[in-house]
């Protein structure tokens, strides 16, 4: 009763979104990498990006690395792009361009977790798999009143069984799309509209009225602080950046030379680790230029901006390279970065 329930309230309600309407398992694991951590609002156009320069998973493994990352720009969590660029190479290389039909062998590529493998198996293939997203493990922990947190590994298991006992057999896609649509637009994570919800008479959580107190969550990760000074120095019609490696923020994405710390520098700390790092002998504190805060999910940067014009190249510490300021423009860099450069 509940599953028809629910597929009512969502045949006479849903979005009209481009991949709901696809059986093609492509541009559905596209949209799904797109969506992860992202509002619909914000992931559509990229979307649509993507599919106009890479209608197929084969145009896409084509593809430089540069360009799919620069096609990424200001959607964050970059490490979603690179597996999904490479994820498009093994699956053109190994397996003909062809996605694997069943839920355990999507799980075996690489940036598909069981999320994205369920979507992909149940949207694309009709398998009776359930999804478990963050929409999803709200409405159960509300339809359920389950008193563990969502965020813990091993409360999985037990979130697993509630959707996947659920799921409508018959319309396993239809369900999937359903109750993440109810999560996202009705159980909602504040001000939940019960009074428009289709199953809320076999809701506990509202039973209760106590939908504020569900999901639980464990206490979230201490936000670090990070004070970055950057420097755009430039020779001629040439600036210096360098390519981010592995082990921090923004991997493979390109940025200006900067230094770092702990906490805001006064004058004499700035000039002095500066000295240090060997970014420049001198600098005028009148050249800054643009100051700006960046929120992480556990990470808050405040940053300051710097120009330097010099009339011959300085010895810097980090791999940098020299490119013109119109190749600059066609490099994936930082969504904070671009701040500074549209400023």
């Amino acid at each position: 009763m509940l599953q028809k329930q629910l597929l009512l309230w969502y045949n006479q309600n849903k979005r009209n979104l481009p991949w709901r309407n696809t059986e093609n398992p492509y541009l559905i694991w596209l949209s799904e990498v797109i969506l992860q951590q992202t509002r619909v609002q914000q992931g559509l156009p990229y979307f649509q990006r993507f599919v106009e320069n890479y209608p197929s998973i084969s145009d896409l493994a084509r593809a430089e690395e540069d360009e799919v990352m620069k096609l990424w720009q200001g959607l964050g969590y970059y490490s979603r792009a690179r597996n999904m660029h490479q994820t498009a190479k093994l699956i053109v290389n190994e397996h003909q361009g062809v996605f694997p039909h069943t839920y355990e062998k999507l799980l075996l590529l690489k940036g598909i977790g069981p999320y994205t493998a369920a979507a992909i198996a149940s949207f694309a293939f009709h398998e009776p798999v359930a999804v478990l997203d963050g929409n999803v493990f709200r409405v159960l922990a509300r339809l359920h009143a389950v008193d563990l947190p969502i965020n813990q590994s091993s409360s999985r298991k037990l979130f697993q069984e509630h959707a996947q006992n659920f799921l409508d057999k018959k319309n396993p896609a239809t369900h999937n799309q359903a109750i993440m649509e109810l999560g996202s637009q009705i159980c909602t994570p504040t001000q939940p509209k019960c009074e428009e919800c289709p199953i809320a008479a076999s809701c506990i959580a509202n039973k209760l009225k106590q939908q504020n107190k569900f999901p639980i969550k464990e206490k979230k990760l201490k936000i670090k602080h990070r004070f970055l000074y950057y420097f755009w120095i430039s020779v001629g019609s040439e600036i210096s950046v360098f390519k981010r490696g592995e082990g921090d923020i923004w991997q493979n994405l390109y940025d200006l030379p900067f230094i770092e710390s702990a906490h805001e520098l006064t004058q004499e700390e700035f000039l002095t680790l500066m000295t240090k790092k060997n970014i420049i002998s001198k600098v005028n504190l009148e050249d800054f230029v643009f100051e700006a805060k960046h929120v992480l999910t556990h990470q808050r940067l405040f940053a300051k901006f710097y120009t330097l014009k010099l009339n011959e190249k300085p010895e810097l510490q980090e791999p940098i390279i020299w490119v013109q300021t119109e190749q600059f423009k066609q490099l994936p860099i930082p969504r904070l970065l671009d701040k500074f450069i549209k400023r």
